[in-house]
């Protein structure tokens, strides 16, 4: 640690390494060297264990504002030739799964931070990948040949079932929380409810607009935003009856709602756009939070922002190549976090288990932060 932290001019005595090499003696063999003229501290061959970025997650470091602006690239990955357009963790925060318009799935080992696999989905292309409640197996939607939804071994790279029934592009996908049951949103003005054991459809809704779909942490309630203007809550159980209770927004004019995501608490409901504007709003009664702006969108991208473990922090990409974070409950900005991204940061995700935050565009970005939590 001292021969790092020495040859680095490290300035404050809980750095990241002190916290990490003093807490756990299984990190070794760690690579480093600068980049460009900047003294960045970059992990090469060996990311660091879990245990490590573990004693960071759980009592030794809570996620801050010194901490959050903290936060550099420790790991850039360069494994797709076209931008990568949906990400997602495994539940227990040990995988990233990624698929891009190149028509690759890669996924990657949180732990050791390197690629475990890489697999081809050119038949069908892929979007909206989500592991299920296990990191051996993801469903996504197809961008090929149909709007079939497909169920996928990542051992074997097989299918295990296809779902059928949506006719146009589907553009909302989310697994529930609890069990093994999804929903989708697609094109055609349709809600499906499906279970990963059957290929048949166990509820349809027939909506009024583009739908995008969100399932409560607790796994019994969903929302869906409609047409970019209202978001209505139903009952998992009682969904044929219609919502439960609607919220009517102010109809977005320059910009399509892209995405619903709930806070880990169900206070909260975080709208994302393909325009220029973040919208929170309180998940009770409808009434407008915050608005996130400052973040570029120039493109008409479905750029992704998500929430931090504990919902105090707001994590947005932006066509700049840069992420953006703010607060979530003040709303003002936090930092704007700089990558070596080469294109627009489409996806952003803070890990759900781990101390750790990825970005993507056509590379992969897995941040750490660099500052012990009673640092400056």
């Amino acid at each position: 640690c001292s021969l790092f932290c020495g040859l680095f001019n490290c300035s404050f005595r809980k750095c990241v390494f002190h916290l990490f090499f003093n807490k756990n003696d299984q990190v070794s063999q760690i690579i480093l060297f600068l980049r460009s003229r900047e003294r960045t501290l970059v992990v090469r061959e060996t990311f660091l264990t879990r245990s490590a970025v573990s004693i960071a997650t759980e009592s030794r470091m809570k996620l801050v504002d010194h901490v959050v602006r903290s936060f550099k690239v420790a790991k850039l990955f360069k494994e797709n030739t076209d931008k990568i357009k949906s990400i997602d963790f495994s539940p227990a925060g040990d995988a990233l799964i990624s698929c891009s318009d190149d028509d690759q799935i890669v996924i990657y080992d949180c732990e050791k931070g390197s690629t475990t696999k890489a697999v081809n989905s050119k038949k069908y292309g892929v979007d909206l990948i989500h592991f299920t409640h296990t990191k051996n197996t993801a469903i996504h939607s197809s961008t090929k040949v149909d709007d079939t939804i497909r169920y996928l071994s990542l051992h074997d790279n097989k299918y295990i079932r296809y779902f059928p029934g949506h006719q146009k592009k589907v553009v909302s996908l989310c697994i529930s929380p609890i069990e093994d049951s999804f929903i989708s949103g697609s094109l055609d003005k349709t809600l499906r409810i499906w279970d990963l054991r059957s290929p048949n459809c166990q509820g349809i809704m027939h909506l009024t607009g583009r739908p995008i779909t969100a399932y409560d942490p607790e796994g019994l309630i969903f929302a869906v935003g409609i047409n970019s203007e209202c978001i209505k809550l139903y009952d998992l159980r009682s969904f044929d009856k219609g919502p439960f209770v609607t919220f009517d927004q102010v109809q977005e004019k320059e910009c399509d709602w892209t995405g619903l995501k709930f806070s880990s608490d169900g206070k909260t409901v975080l709208i994302s756009t393909n325009g220029s504007t973040i919208r929170l709003i309180d998940s009770f009664n409808g009434a407008p939070l915050q608005t996130f702006t400052g973040h570029l969108n120039n493109k008409g991208i479905p750029v992704e922002a998500s929430f931090s473990p504990d919902s105090q922090f707001i994590f947005s990409g932006s066509t700049d190549g840069r992420v953006h974070v703010w607060n979530a409950v003040t709303g003002y900005k936090v930092c704007v976090l700089h990558a070596e991204h080469t294109g627009p940061v489409q996806c952003v995700q803070f890990n759900p288990k781990l101390m750790m935050l990825a970005s993507a565009c056509t590379n992969m970005a897995f941040w750490l932060p660099t500052t012990a939590e009673d640092g400056n």
